[in-house]
């Protein structure tokens, strides 16, 4: 399941990733801007992120506002979400491998579709590589205590 939220700002990338996620039959929940009117993206970041800690086994949380920037350091106060700011496949493929992102960033004002749906699907199919990195994430789990 992907928790799927927006500002405003993000809402035109969100209809484009809403067009993908169904054609591949990925299973997901609408939160945020519905229809392209002001949303605030902590409360998007809030409502999909809460959703998402919620709902038992591994799914994500894609948060998009206009930079992506607002989103992510929102979504980054909820204690358990570890959100990925990305603006590429390398930088989606590693929120994976090494930091266990749970929740995909992207600014729709700086990212284009096309990008945007490429990171989208590396996002969603790489794994996290544990080892040291699994010492990291606990630190990091460590800090929200």
């Amino acid at each position: 399941m992907i928790f799927l939220s927006s500002d405003h700002a993000g809402f035109p990338l969100k209809v484009e990733i809403i067009k993908y996620l169904s054609e591949k039959n990925i299973p997901y929940e609408e939160f945020g801007c519905l229809d392209g009117e002001r949303t605030d993206y902590p409360n998007a970041a809030t409502a999909a992120c809460t959703a998402l800690l919620k709902t038992p086994g591994e799914h994500f949380a894609v948060l998009l506002c206009g930079t992506g920037i607002g989103i992510s350091m929102a979504a980054n106060k909820i204690k358990g979400i570890r959100a990925a700011l990305v603006h590429d496949s390398y930088t989606a493929a590693m929120s994976r491998r090494h930091n266990d992102a749970n929740v995909l960033c992207m600014g729709a004002r700086v990212i284009g579709g096309g990008v945007a749906l490429e990171a989208l699907e590396i996002f969603l199919n790489e794994k996290f590589e544990g080892g040291r990195h699994a010492d990291r994430v606990q630190m990091i789990a460590k800090i929200e205590k």
